[in-house]
């Protein structure tokens, strides 16, 4: 589909409509191709040159009056955002661009930090529902899936972030639902012996609720939502979190809160 769109503007006192200006365009044309210059008096009268450079100008004009019309009025993406004007854009479906990295909060046997790769899928919808699916993996490239981990709540706004303007700190509270699920036989026996109390047997692709329980392997008391304390910033159509804490430690309260911008989401 294609739209003309016709602005006003403004040209040595004549209001001109850019179709009127492109119509124009032949007129001058002709006109530089009806005046024919006095060869042997060139060396003394410029007035040929004169008119060329008088269409050039005016031409060269008109299209700068109309980039600065157009700039004027495209939106700037990275102009400062309300909280209402961040939640309407906010609305839809978002994903990673590739397999992430983070570092765990488990550790390896020389004290270094375990990574965790994952991807995402966010949704946020009006009254502030969020609903995020993390795909774990075993190895960087997302080749050997893990655990599918589903999560399901509300986002509470807490006002506005300092790392850049328009970002937002909020909290997610998964208070509708959490879910597990095992895509590896070797996940699924490891959470048969650390958390099989309350649960049915783990199985591959054997989805169990985790919410409202107690679920040693990712730090659930029973009787308390799973909350993070984070970030919120939306730029160029790219959805920004906090950045983990680079020693492992997760977002669980205030001053947790991550400081600075992870990966971004795109839009999906």
């Amino acid at each position: 589909m294609h739209v003309e769109v016709v602005e006003d503007v403004d040209v040595a006192g004549h209001e001109l409509q850019l179709s009127d200006r492109r119509d124009l365009l032949p007129i001058w044309a002709n006109a530089i191709r009806r005046v024919q210059p006095d060869w042997h008096a060139m060396d003394t009268d410029r007035s040929w040159a004169c008119r060329v450079a008088l269409v050039a100008v005016v031409l060269l004009g008109g299209c700068a009056i109309g980039a600065r019309t157009a700039d004027r009025e495209r939106p700037d993406v990275n102009q400062p955002q309300t909280l209402e004007g961040l939640q309407g854009a906010l609305v839809g479906r978002w994903t990673s661009i590739a397999p992430e990295i983070r570092p765990s909060n488990t550790k390896n046997a020389d004290g270094t930090l375990k990574p965790f790769y994952l991807r995402r899928e966010f949704s946020y919808s009006p009254g502030d529902r969020f609903e995020l699916e993390v795909l774990n993996f075993a190895d960087p490239y997302g080749r050997a899936p893990v655990a599918r981990i589903t999560i399901r709540g509300h986002m509470l706004w807490r006002g506005a972030h300092p790392i850049a303007p328009g970002a937002q700190k909020v909290d997610f509270v998964a208070d509708e639902a959490y879910e597990v699920t095992p895509l590896l036989a070797a996940f699924a026996d490891v959470l048969n012996q650390v958390a099989a109390s309350g649960y049915a047997k783990w199985e591959v692709n054997g989805t169990q609720s985790v919410f409202g329980k107690g679920f040693v392997p990712f730090g659930l008391v029973a009787g308390r939502n799973f909350m993070e304390f984070d970030l919120v910033y939306l730029t160029h159509e790219m959805l920004f979190w906090g950045a983990r804490n680079v020693d492992g430690r997760g977002f669980d309260n205030e001053v947790n809160r991550p400081t600075n911008l992870q990966i971004p989401l795109i839009r999906k």
